[in-house]
């Protein structure tokens, strides 16, 4: 497929709810303060952009390609990012709200969480190796057979993380976050 090339442009204020974003690989574009909730991102291609304070909710992504993306005070509820192209697969996310979204089954290795709310987000069998999750909220997170090693959650909180079901060498904790480790144990620690 053919795709036509938009490069270095800046799109401000759209709402993509009314007109549609053009299938294409969009390069070092930025997206700001835009609207794409409940639209269709499918078979777009995006290569180091940046979306700041957008609406991404309910997004569909069938093979949408996100290498090198920024998410920033961005909404992002309800992605199902396992349906991504998974070539290239990389993006980070600073302030974002995730709740809801799943990661399943996917590989995104040295991704970046900062500052963000991943309420209900499922990363089940996901490949999370050397990721950092900096001053994340990780209430009801679902992490099974997922890779977790040399990841960084010492300032993460509310997560549970089940170390028989999942693999955390070298994973970095604070003591604080010892209980989401011992959950499953019933045992209080003070």
């Amino acid at each position: 497929m053919e795709y036509l090339i938009i490069e270095n442009k800046a799109f401000d204020k759209n709402n993509f709810t009314q007109t549609l974003l053009l299938k294409a690989e969009y390069e070092s574009c930025t997206f700001t303060n835009c609207d794409f909730s409940n639209t269709n991102l499918s078979d777009i291609k995006f290569l180091n952009c940046e979306f700041l304070n957008c609406n991404l909710s309910l997004v569909k992504l069938n093979k949408t390609a996100f290498r090198d993306v920024q998410f920033k005070n961005s909404k992002l509820v309800g992605l199902l990012f396992e349906n991504c192209n998974s070539f290239g697969l990389s993006f980070s996310f600073d302030n974002c709200n995730l709740h809801l979204s799943s990661f399943f089954n996917t590989k995104i290795k040295k991704t970046i969480f900062k500052n963000s709310q991943l309420h209900e987000v499922d990363f089940i069998k996901c490949d999370l190796t050397q990721s950092v999750f900096s001053n994340c909220d990780l209430k009801d997170a679902k992490f099974e057979n997922t890779i977790l090693e040399k990841v960084d959650f010492q300032t993460a909180f509310n997560y549970c993380i089940d170390p028989e079901i999942n693999k955390i060498a070298k994973a970095k904790f604070s003591s604080q976050g010892l209980a989401g480790l011992l959950y499953k144990y019933d045992i209080e620690i003070n």
